[in-house]
């Protein structure tokens, strides 16, 4: 009899160890799926935060290229409409009066610069422009001498010595007629050069310091299509 309760008792406590040992190590299995599935959950998130990151990065690049590309062509037609201008005899300050000088040889100079602006040949212009601008540094002229030899430049897509040339001239000749004009043309090489927030930055200068000016209109239009 005691033989037999002693064998229950070995049986039920063999019994109890196998499912402990079953029990825990089925504990630890669970716990290292767990474990793996949580790594693999992490290495995707980790992925997907990469493929995210270069998408957007890409994503940038191309409305960078994309802007660069506007303003490009936004310069272009800049560019035509200052020569049509220049033909038509519409803008720039063409129509207005420019002063004449007591002295033949000075005005004949300037005379020549002219004749080669409205003929399209604007390297000549600017050459001849500088080189009044150098023989007559202090000739009623000029400010109007500095202004063609900025818009020539221009035209030759010389834009950075454009811009350079044509900010000296409104800010030594602010009260000039056509100094309103050379700030328009200022902010169309900026956009030439990708130079949006420049040529924004330009235009309302335009806009707050010569408010009363035809130049300030077309400064407001072409600001909304900056934006």
């Amino acid at each position: 009899m005691n033989v037999l309760i002693k064998s229950r008792t070995f049986l039920a406590t063999a019994a109890a160890t196998s499912l402990l040992f079953f029990s825990t190590t089925a504990s630890a299995f669970a716990d290292d799926e767990a474990r793996r599935a949580i790594l693999e959950l992490r290495e995707q998130v980790r992925q997907m935060t990469e493929q995210n990151q270069q998408a957007r990065l890409q994503l940038a690049d191309r409305i960078e290229t994309l802007q660069q590309e506007v303003a490009s062509l936004r310069g272009q037609i800049e560019r035509m409409r200052f020569e049509l201008d220049v033909k038509d005899g519409r803008g720039l300050g063409l129509n207005q009066d420019t002063p004449q000088v007591s002295n033949p040889q000075e005005q004949a100079a300037f005379d020549q610069a002219m004749n080669f602006f409205r003929a399209g040949q604007y390297q000549e212009a600017a050459e001849s422009f500088g080189t009044f601008a150098n023989n007559y540094p202090n000739s009623q002229l000029s400010a109007d001498a500095r202004f063609y030899r900025g818009s020539s430049l221009y035209a030759s897509k010389s834009f950075g010595p454009a811009v350079t040339e044509l900010q000296a001239m409104e800010q030594n000749h602010p009260e000039h007629a056509r100094a309103p004009d050379a700030l328009l043309i200022v902010a169309a090489a900026q956009i030439e050069q990708n130079n949006l927030s420049g040529a924004r930055d330009t235009l309302q200068r335009i806009v707050e310091k010569y408010p009363q000016s035809n130049a300030a209109q077309t400064a407001q239009e072409r600001l909304k299509l900056l934006q």
